[in-house]
């Protein structure tokens, strides 16, 4: 039997830019749009460091876990993918201070370009908060 699609939407994190939703939630599993680093007042950071866009696109996610009842240590799996490997060493060290201890699964997948130039954009699923 199929369940509700619960849609999640938060002021707190960058507006769609396109036809689809910050989050959704289906049978206890939410699943988190690619989030790029555009602030929460839908102004754009493609001009910032790397260190400065992953912090952004990190704080979008959060914001939208807390809008869906959930938290980071609900998070099951990310997938992030950089505009160049070399990233990869900044992005793990601001990963590790936003997430802490918990380390769910994980992949970083090295791109040649995202959308508007932007050098990160994160995407994750998280289980029902209420079955911690």
């Amino acid at each position: 039997m199929a369940g509700e699609i619960g849609f999640i939407h938060t002021t707190h994190a960058a507006a769609p830019g396109g036809h689809y939703a910050q989050a959704l939630s289906y049978q206890g599993v939410l699943y988190v749009s690619g989030q790029l680093p555009v602030r929460a007042d839908g102004s754009h950071s493609v001009d910032q460091p790397f260190e400065v866009q992953a912090a952004i696109a990190l704080e979008n996610l959060l914001a939208i876990l807390d809008a869906a009842g959930r938290g980071p240590r609900d998070l099951v799996k990310v997938t992030v993918y950089v505009a160049g490997i070399e990233h990869w060493p900044a992005f793990d060290r601001i990963y590790a201070r936003y997430l802490g201890e918990h380390r769910p699964a994980r992949a970083v997948v090295p791109v040649p370009a995202l959308h508007h130039g932007y050098l990160i954009e994160v995407q994750a699923l998280a289980r029902d908060a209420s079955h911690s």
